[in-house]
């Protein structure tokens, strides 16, 4: 049997290595031809001077560009980390501690809180260096009497802690669920309604043309306009000038300015400024109260009781930044016709300054799918929703039939609209009239609103719980008020948001025996997130920034729920939103460029020198400016900490996806709490107009 050619090659190659390892001659030819010979040129010795002088120089200047980057790095990271220091350090020692009951009495459990999760941080990093994580000890092999401590509370801790706290756990997730479902359910009908292409219709319709000659004034119902405002110089022309341009019949629209500005160069101001749209031929009636009781709904309850609102059968109500477009009443007071259990016609806003900053571009979100699904929503199945307080049209007999404005609660327009809804009236929401407002820019403003938009409905609640259950509508409707409108939204949502994320997140991070599935962490939030976006697609971008905001605001949303249901002292205070006046700026250099403001009006230029000059005061005064100095916000630098020290306690257990969670969240919670999101700046100027400005305005 002949030999594989495998076995016959490595025969030959094995000879042929022992030849040439032991240097034997008879294979010289063969060696020729196996050894190749490789022979490096020779190189003069000044050419190796100098090429070994090239290298060092060309590796010296690498070390010095890589020694460069490197310095350069680190002063740009110690210069940030000081700016860092700096700036906390200056909001610490200017800033003030919680004024109100309330946020004091949360501030001290955070406080307390925050003590308690540094003690057990410390407490389980030295039981993981001791080795105790890998192998706990019992109580009777333990020796040392840390050993001994750390024993006896992990008993404790698995036997009387952890099952309470997975039992406000489970009902929490229960919670979430539940809200989730209905957030879903939101979105379903908002499908159903686009798909369906579903609104509104009007039983007439107004010519679209400009109101002129030739029209029946029968036609056009008589119609009252109330701008209610409180120290509002930045935005009062802008809602003024719009206000007074709608294309309504002059007479058959009144409008009512409600001053309860307290600063007397305001007042003078909003005083011209009527007086100059009063010599345009604008039936148009300045208001201010000597004593400001009740808030805006003291303003329009005072407004309401003038002898001549008998004449009128509607009442739109603007607030002080929203600018109504023309054709306003044109699209809204039709829906009355025919429908005289139709109590109110409520429009969509539309934001003016929403990519001004971060801050403004989250709030859109929230906005957006307020508007775009639940208001739209609850229009069309239910027939009912909040009033939002502006950019509306009530029919006035529905005011006076559930009581007119009332002055018990800082959201008066939820309250008048509760009391309509049990007294049989229906409402109707257009979403696609658009009513034209600006979002407040800073954090500080934002909270303000926040608080006061998240207490009120829980007075309000409190109050007009057993009215609701007195009242004579149906049950379903009874239950949807009770259930979904107060405790569902206004209730159970701040509650289970700050409960399940801010502190039972991090408990279970120092108490493993209680479970916080991942789902719920990661998963289910993000899913909710993604709905609400839906509406306002241009902002996916900042779906993580939008998810970690909200959960940074619920500790806002939370203290006023509390503060709302016992009746704190802080939730019947009522803060003005500031504003910056920047939509009614882009208004002015927009009709300054078309000439439109000029082109317009009949008047002389006489009878406006004495609004020119009250426009050119206004222009100093926001020149000037007022020193805005970012504050910091201790509730939430506070959670920050709780939530940082959470995540380096779940480092040590190697729970990814808590991990992530806690520390974006925490690093949320410490830009936030000093105030780095929103409108910035030490000292931030307000925006006003030049002498250049204005001559271009009047020339």
């Amino acid at each position: 049997m002949s030999r594989s050619q495998n076995e016959e090659f490595q025969q030959w190659w094995n000879k042929q290595r022992n030849r040439d390892h032991d240097g034997g001659g008879g294979g010289g030819d063969d060696e020729a031809f196996l050894t190749v010979e490789i022979r490096t040129p020779a190189v003069d010795p000044t050419d190796k001077d100098r090429i070994r002088t090239r290298t060092l120089r060309q590796l010296s200047r690498l070390y010095l560009l890589r020694l460069k980057q490197l310095a350069s790095s680190s002063v740009w990271i110690a210069s940030s980390f000081l700016h860092l220091l700096r700036t906390a350090n200056r909001r610490i020692a200017n800033d003030n501690p919680p004024s109100s009951t309330s946020s004091a009495r949360l501030y001290r459990l955070i406080k307390a809180f925050l003590v308690v999760v540094v003690l057990l941080l410390c407490f389980e990093l030295a039981a993981y260096f001791k080795g105790w994580h890998f192998t706990p000890p019992s109580v009777a092999s333990a020796e040392a009497a840390v050993e001994v401590a750390y024993a006896w509370w992990l008993e404790i801790r698995a036997s009387y802690l952890a099952p309470p706290l997975q039992s406000l756990t489970n009902v929490c997730i229960v919670l979430f669920l539940i809200q989730s479902v209905d957030r879903l359910v939101l979105v379903l009908g908002c499908f159903w309604i686009k798909l369906r292409r579903i609104k509104p219709v009007a039983a007439m319709e107004y010519p679209a043309k400009p109101v002129g000659e030739g029209i029946r004034l029968e036609d056009y119902p008589m119609v009252l306009v109330q701008i209610p405002m409180c120290n509002e110089k930045e935005v009062y022309q802008q809602s003024i000038g719009a206000v007074c341009m709608l294309d309504w019949p002059k007479e058959r629209m009144l409008i009512q300015i409600l001053d309860d500005s307290s600063e007397l160069d305001v007042q003078v101001l909003i005083k011209a400024e009527v007086q100059k749209w009063q010599q345009r031929g604008v039936r148009i009636v300045y208001r201010h109260r000597l004593i400001r009781t009740g808030y805006k709904a003291g303003n329009l309850k005072a407004a309401m009781n003038c002898e001549y609102v008998k004449d009128y059968e509607f009442v739109a109500i603007f607030d002080a930044d929203f600018q109504p477009p023309a054709e306003f009443l044109k699209k809204t007071v039709p829906h009355f016709k025919g429908r005289d259990d139709l109590a109110l016609v409520q429009t969509r806003w539309a934001f003016v300054n929403k990519d001004e900053n971060l801050l403004t571009r989250l709030q859109n979100i929230n906005l957006s799918f307020h508007f775009e699904v639940e208001q739209q929503v609850n229009g069309v199945f239910i027939n009912f929703f909040g009033f939002n307080g502006t950019a509306g049209v009530w029919r006035i007999k529905a005011l006076e039939d559930c009581g007119g404005w009332l002055e018990r609660t800082t959201v008066e327009d939820m309250d008048i609209a509760v009391r309509a809804h049990l007294c049989g009236w229906k409402f109707i929401y257009l979403n696609d009239v658009k009513c034209l407002c600006e979002l407040p820019e800073s954090y500080e403003a934002y909270k303000k609103q926040q608080y006061r938009w998240h207490s009120g409905p829980m007075q309000l609640f409190r109050l007009c719980f057993m009215d609701i259950l007195r009242s004579k509508v149906s049950v379903g409707k009874k239950a949807n008020m009770i259930f979904l409108f107060f405790l569902l939204r206004k209730l159970i949502l701040p509650f289970y948001s700050f409960t399940l994320f801010c502190v039972i997140l991090p408990l279970t991070m120092f108490f493993p025996e209680a479970n916080l599935p991942s789902w719920v962490v990661c998963y289910i939030p993000g899913i909710m997130s993604i709905l609400n976006i839906i509406p306002a697609p241009r902002s996916f971008p900042f779906i993580v920034p939008y998810l970690l905001f909200e959960n940074t605001m619920s500790v806002t949303k939370f203290g006023a729920m509390i503060s709302g249901l016992f009746k704190f002292g802080s939730s019947y205070e009522w803060v003005v939103t500031k504003k910056l006046g920047r939509s009614s700026e882009a208004d002015l250099i927009a009709y300054a460029e078309s000439g439109s403001l000029v082109e317009s009006t009949n008047i002389q230029r006489s009878s406006s020198d004495s609004g020119l000059t009250e426009l050119s005061k206004l222009g100093a005064a926001k020149k000037a400016g007022k020193t805005k100095r970012n504050r910091l916000y201790r509730t939430e630098i506070a959670l920050a900490f709780i939530l940082l020290a959470a995540s380096v306690r779940s480092l040590l257990s190697a729970q990814g996806i808590h991990f992530y969670f806690l520390l974006f969240q925490g690093l949320t919670f410490v830009i936030v709490g000093l105030d780095l999101i929103g409108e910035q700046g030490e000292v931030a100027e307000k925006k006003g107009f030049d002498d250049d400005d204005l001559s271009l305005l009047w020339s």
